[in-house]
This record gives C-alpha cells, structure tokens and sequence, in this order.
C-alpha cells in the first residue's frame, strides 16, 4: 500500500454493529462510516479502512450500533411547554377546553422559539435527526431548526378561523407562500402545507393549499380520520368520509401525508395506495387520547409507505422515537393479530428510509450509503437493560430506548457526543422552561 492510494477523510466511525437499512433487513459487524464533508463517503469493514482511509478523527464505538439518524414525520415542537398539561381527556375535549385555551393565550414568537429549543433538545438526544413541525409562527421553527443544525419539515398552519399567527385562510396562504420561498432548496429546512385537518379547513382553503403546492412542490401534511367522532360527523354533514371528500379536491398524491389514520376501511387503504399518499403513523398519541388504531399491517401489506411520529409532546408525553417504533411493533401485532405483524427492522425502517421517501428525500436520507448525507446515530448496547444482545435490531426496537443514544451526526457535525448536547446550551435552555411552567402554573389556578 503507497500513500497515493491511500484516501483522506474527516471522520471515521469504528461500529460493532451497523444497520445500514439499505439493503433491508441487514445487520454488519465491525464496521467503518467514513464521513468527508457533509456526505458518507464509504461503509466498509473496519480492515478494508486501515487500508484505504485516513481520517482527521476516529470514533470508537466498540459497544455501538451505528444507524441512520431518525425521522420523526409529525409534531407540534413547541407545545413541549405543555407537556402533562391536560392529560387523560379525550381529543375534543384535550382542544377544545384546554389546549386552544393556553394557546390563545400564551404562544407567542419567544413561546415557539423556547419550546421548539426544548424538542429539538430531546429528539437529538434520543436519535431523531430530522423532524417535522405543524405550528404556529414556522417561520421561528425554521430558523431556530437552521441555527441548531437540524433537519425540518416545517408545516405552516392552515385554518378557517383567526389565531395568534394569521387572520384567515389567505394571510396563512400569503405568509405561507413567503415561507417557502425563503427556504427554497435550502439543506436543512423543507417548508410545507399544514391544513389542520378536514374539520376545520373548508373547500376554499384547501383547494388553494392543493394549487400552492402543486405550484412549488410543497409537501401537504393533515391530521386525517383521526377518530370516529371526525368520520361520523363528516357523514353526517357532508354525506361522505373526510378521505372521500380530500380525494375529490385532488388533495392527495404522492406529495401528501396523513396524520393519525386510525379510522380506515379497506377502501379508505385502497384510495390512500392509488394515489401514492403517505401515512405517519403516531400509535402513543393515538393510545393516550384513545383516539384509535392506525392498521399499519394492512397499510404495508397494501403498498403504502407507512412513517412515523410522535405527534407533540402535549399528547404524547415525550418525542423518544425509538420508544414510539416500539409501540407501532407492539400495537400493529395485536390489531392484526399477528405476531409477525410488523418486524423490528420493519419498524426501523419505518422510522428512517420510510420517512425520507415521504420528505422526497430518499436518495440523501435514511440509510448509510455511501453518497447520501452524513445523518448518523450511534446507541451503546452495553447497559445491563440491553444485555445479552443475540439480535441488535430487535433490542433497538424492544429493548432499547432514546436515552442509549451516544453520539449523533447531522451533515457530518456532531449534534451530541457521549451523550451531550454540543448546540444548545442546556442550562439556560432549562431556565427559560423554568419561567413558563410557573407563568403556566399561575394561569392554571386562577
């Protein structure tokens, strides 16, 4: 071996394991993740790497699986300064009597920017690297997201009636419009349409949200069939399924992806598979608010890409994706009664390459290949809770949860390092946490 044949790199990831996803179903032992720049430049045996690369840092992981970073495809970022605040109550009442309330009175652009910094500060430490935000002012989110270095997709709210962020309809479209013409093409940051749901957005709006992104490329994210509360009073009123009536507005295609889905027939399944819509799957939101079960065997089973979420902390109660693929594997054995219903790499890939392909994204996220971008997260397996480990990818799913994260890579810069934060600052993040819980606690006793 001659020093011209030998490649110069930044950073080289020793792993005893990888799951790279692609090619599916696949676990590999002492492997290298050479990252030069922003991209992965090989993932060879560690052996082959001595001999063929050169690196300005080595990472050891002698402990690890190494994988893709995680995708969370849906969320409300900032409602993190609600967690456990209205818990144990049903959706409409969860809104209508609790959650809008605090909204109107306490989001405001500094409300968005600490909690969105509080989200991101959980799902990087529990191995989410790109997310997906439904909120108010996304403009914030956007920035705040493009600051810390992280992945979003970030949904501005569409509505029929006024809110903290707009007056109406067409100043959320025309604030929308700029929102995307800001971040056009920009690495970080995929700005989206975010229609609330069918119940509160009406023909109009719609239908201009359906030209906006046909006009852009924007991808559309809806809360859909959330419950069977939402599908019965369509009916009633409208004399057809919510899914029915978004079909014949041309709202879904394969730039679409339905939120929650646990209210579906097999017609509803076939409508969502011919027209290449995607799901996100959040089944502990859905469990909590005792919403309904998303048929996530039956989706898959039917061609449909199938991701997931964790939807907002508000409703959750915590954006630990790693424990979210666990009750998607959990959940979608028992309502297809099943056992093999939805594997662990099937839930892992769910969470990786399922949500990249939903983003558009597919060819630059959600799995180590060599030319993709640099999005990488390394877990430890080496906790008594973990051991023995016989098989890494079922205890990354039923063993495992976010807190074995150790390391974490978004366009090669490192987010966290044995297990810290290397963008935020947390202790002052936590005390601006610290002012609104009590500002929330005084309005809750009053």
């Amino acid at each position: 071996m001659t020093a011209d044949t030998i490649t110069a790199a930044d950073i080289r990831i020793n792993a005893r394991w990888l799951i790279p996803i692609e090619p599916y179903g696949v676990v590999l032992e002492h492997q290298a993740v050479i990252i030069q720049g922003t991209k992965i430049a090989a993932v060879i045996p560690v052996a082959q790497a001595d001999r063929e690369f050169r690196t300005r840092e080595t990472i050891n992981l002698p402990h690890h699986v190494v994988m893709p970073g995680l995708i969370n495809m849906h969320g409300h970022a900032a409602m993190s300064l609600f967690r456990g605040m209205a818990d144990d109550l049903p959706l409409m009442t969860w809104l209508n009597d609790h959650i809008w309330p605090a909204e109107g009175r306490f989001v405001s652009e500094q409300f968005i920017a600490d909690g969105t910094q509080l989200a991101m500060a959980e799902m990087l430490r529990t191995g989410t690297t790109t997310f997906s935000d439904m909120y108010f002012f996304p403009e914030i989110v956007a920035q705040m997201a493009h600051d810390t270095g992280m992945r979003a997709q970030v949904c501005f709210p569409l509505l029929d009636f006024p809110t903290v962020w707009g007056s109406g309809p067409d100043e959320y479209l025309s604030k929308g419009e700029a929102l995307i013409d800001e971040w056009r093409g920009d690495d970080y940051i995929m700005p989206a349409i975010g229609p609330h749901a069918p119940y509160t957005v009406s023909d109009g709006p719609l239908s201009k949200a359906i030209g906006l992104s046909g006009k852009t490329g924007a991808r559309i994210q809806i809360h859909l069939h959330e419950t069977a509360f939402e599908v019965a009073e369509a009916i009633e009123k409208e004399g057809k399924r919510p899914i029915e009536r978004l079909a014949e507005l041309g709202a879904l295609s394969d730039r679409t992806q339905c939120v929650h889905m646990t209210q579906l027939t097999d017609s509803d399944i076939a409508l969502v598979a011919g027209t290449g819509a995607h799901i996100v799957h959040c089944p502990e939101s859905n469990l909590k608010l005792a919403s309904g079960l998303c048929p996530a065997h039956k989706l898959m089973e039917s061609g449909v890409n199938l991701t997931i979420g964790t939807d907002g902390a508000a409703s959750n109660n915590d954006l630990d994706l790693f424990a979210e693929t666990r009750t998607a594997a959990m959940v979608a054995k028992v309502v297809a009664s099943d056992a093999a219903a939805l594997s662990a790499h099937e839930a892992l890939h769910m969470a990786t390459l399922n949500g990249a392909r939903a983003l558009g994204r597919e060819h630059e996220l959600g799995s180590l290949v060599a030319g993709k971008l640099a999005d990488i997260i390394a877990i430890d397996l080496s906790d008594p809770f973990i051991q023995p480990v016989y098989d890494p990818a079922s205890h990354l799913v039923y063993s495992n949860h976010g807190r074995a994260v150790t390391h974490s890579w978004i366009n090669g810069v490192p987010q966290v390092q044995d297990g810290k934060l290397t963008r935020i600052d947390v202790p002052d993040l936590m005390l601006r946490v610290a002012g609104w819980a009590e500002k929330i606690r005084k309005q809750q006793a009053d």
